[in-house]
């Protein structure tokens, strides 16, 4: 196999602000964190690229905010995770989740803590997050992500990253996508041509102009969103990021949700709150702001007087939404325009910039002459079942509440509800019992909140990689437990390594040695020339970097999985691509053979690999509480 192969790139030159290109490589539509890390990763290896978003970049609704470790390595690789650990909590004891019946009030079970759990790798959660990966969780609301990405997007890509622009029409050809696009100010209409076209809009308008259509049920549960400031400096919860409110007056529903959003504090004396209040606890008239406040009150026990800003709101509902196609010809869904799914689990952002990490090498790599374009068909193949397991894992953490409340006895009568919660406090064997059982349930939230092995252990088992038989490691179906292994699909396990040290002396992660560009072929020090003589007989494929390991380092043997003369092909999102547990008896025909399947996408499954989570999809909407 034989493809051309471009020298490297040099930075883009920057764009006047009038000045619109005919062509170009990529363009991205949607100025959210997906499109912007998009631009970002693309611009960053010289693809020409430009951005449109029909809206402006003033960020109003703080949104997502949890950032796991796998996204964090993606924000490493473009210079923007220094940013946001400098602007997020610099203590861990925001890490866990809370339950209470109110945060305050002057009734005898108002302010009443029902239980926690540590949460997004604190607590008893830290060193197995810390042997996961080299990038700690962050926490940062979108409110304040988005413009840390827009700076960066700006300065990777000057020019380039333009507001106020709606993509109107898509036209098709063999060689290109024509992008219509529509100044919102002025409604002239121009015309850009691009190799190949991001949806990262949210679906707003990549929908309708494509055609793809997204399955799963809609509309399963209604929230209201607040962003308020608001004094909680009473309540007795001092450390908390995160806490549920459940309360005999809701029944077996939870009542509504509370995230400091900081900007200094974290936690009960954060000045700023995003406040989700569920439908059915507002009163009245839903466009009156007065009962809008009278159902953030009533859920925090507050007093009719509590002071309250509005900064901003939202309605919004629960979708189980897949696409059945990420890719249509030239154009590539990311993010909220291929999936959509439920806050619970914090897995929304995160698979979206996962989305983005997975494709923009692919398309590098096309762009660049390394591929050919059927390996941007991997893209769907490798993503689509992820962000299905995704989206069936989010629904099903969004029912772990109701068993808390049962446990605690709410149900349709209130009162006996209150009179359950005097079981709950007592000094009795009653008591012992049901705080046993209300804790068994809180604990089950772990599949939420300690979901190690959903956020790091998510892995391709067809796609741009050559499966080597061996089974997958644990039990796949535990979203807790997470297993490093070096099998193809998986990511790269992380050690410090011994041996390695980067240029101030810290040490390097085995991530540390992963090449942006291309692959990476990781072996000992004794068999790297062997490796790289074979290697130089295979031309005309993605290129590899051969990155040696020195023989006794004792952290990496006990990761690899392979033997001393073994080697991992990795790629640049550090999944592993291929394997070898020794050094073949011909490799550079056995690496010809493994870069030939890598470089078209791999082969199609025989079975849709989605259709398992699908089906969990719509069994967790079925069950669904209001």
């Amino acid at each position: 196999m034989t493809v051309s192969v471009k020298s490297p790139r040099a930075p883009l030159p920057p764009l006047g602000e009038d000045e619109w290109p005919d062509t170009v490589e990529v363009l991205v539509m949607g100025g959210g964190p997906v499109g912007m890390t998009c631009a970002i990763m693309l611009a960053q290896r010289g693809i020409d690229v430009l951005l449109v978003e029909r809206r402006d970049f003033v960020f109003r609704f703080p949104r997502a905010h949890l950032l796991n470790p796998r996204t964090m390595e993606a924000f490493h690789d473009i210079g923007v995770a220094a940013d946001i650990y400098a602007a997020t909590p610099t203590h861990d004891r925001w890490r866990k989740a809370v339950w209470y019946t109110t945060a305050t009030g002057p009734g005898r079970y108002d302010g009443l803590k029902i239980g926690e759990v540590p949460a997004w790798g604190g607590g008893p959660d830290a060193d197995r997050y810390r042997a996961s990966s080299p990038r700690a969780f962050a926490n940062m609301p979108q409110l304040r992500l988005d413009p840390l990405i827009h700076r960066h997007a700006v300065a990777a890509a000057p020019g380039r990253i333009r507001a106020r622009q709606e993509v109107v029409g898509i036209r098709q050809d063999e060689d290109a996508a024509t992008v219509s696009i529509r100044d919102v100010a002025t409604d002239t209409i121009r015309e850009v041509r691009a190799g190949y076209v991001i949806a990262a809009d949210g679906g707003r308008d990549s929908a309708a102009l494509l055609g793809v259509e997204l399955e799963g049920p809609r509309d399963m549960r209604e929230v209201v969103n607040y962003h308020v400031s608001l004094d909680l400096s009473a309540w007795s919860e001092p450390d908390a990021l995160l806490a549920h409110f459940l309360h005999p007056g809701g029944g077996a529903r939870r009542r509504g949700t509370i995230q400091a959003l900081g900007p200094t504090h974290y936690d009960r004396d954060s000045e700023e709150w995003l406040v989700s209040v569920a439908g059915w606890m507002v009163e009245g008239d839903p466009d009156d702001e007065k009962a809008l406040f009278d159902s953030i009150r009533r859920m925090l026990g507050l007093a009719e007087d509590h002071a309250i800003t509005m900064h901003s709101m939202t309605r919004w509902s629960y979708n189980g939404l897949v696409a059945k196609r990420f890719r249509s010809g030239r154009v590539f869904l990311a993010g909220d325009a291929a999936h959509k799914h439920p806050p619970t689990g914090g897995l929304g952002l995160n698979s979206g910039i996962q989305d983005a990490q997975n494709l923009c090498w692919k398309l590098a790599a096309v762009l660049d002459g390394h591929a050919p374009d059927a390996l941007l068909d991997s893209y769907q193949a490798e993503r689509r079942p992820i962000v299905a397991w995704y989206t069936a894992h989010s629904l099903e953490n969004a029912n772990r509440h109701p068993p808390i409340a049962a446990a605690l006895g709410f149900g349709e009568d209130e009162e006996e509800g209150f009179r359950n919660l005097g079981v709950f406090v007592s000094d009795t064997p009653e008591g012992d019992a049901m705080r046993a059982r209300v804790e068994a349930e809180v604990a089950h939230n772990a599949h939420d909140y300690s979901q190690l092995g959903v956020e790091a252990g998510f892995h391709y088992s067809a796609g741009a990689l050559v499966p080597d038989g061996t089974p997958v490691p644990g039990d796949p179906s535990d979203p807790v437990a997470f297993h490093a292994t070096s099998r193809p699909g998986h990511h790269l396990p992380h050690v410090w390594l011994d041996s390695r040290t980067g240029e101030d002396g810290s040490p390097l992660s085995s991530h540390d040695l992963v090449v942006p560009a291309g692959l990476t072929l990781l072996t000992s020090a004794s068999a790297a020339p062997r490796w790289q003589e074979a290697l130089d007989l295979v031309a005309g494929v993605l290129p590899v970097a051969v990155v040696p390991i020195a023989d006794g380092d004792a952290a990496w043997t006990s990761v690899r999985e392979i033997g001393a003369d073994g080697a991992l092909l990795v790629r640049p999102d550090r999944k592993v691509a291929w394997r070898s547990a020794a050094l073949p008896g011909d490799p550079s025909m056995v690496l010809d053979d493994a870069l030939a399947v890598i470089v078209r996408g791999g082969d199609a499954p025989a079975e849709d690999p989605a259709e398992p989570f699908l089906r969990r999809i719509r069994a967790a909407a079925s069950v669904l509480v209001q």
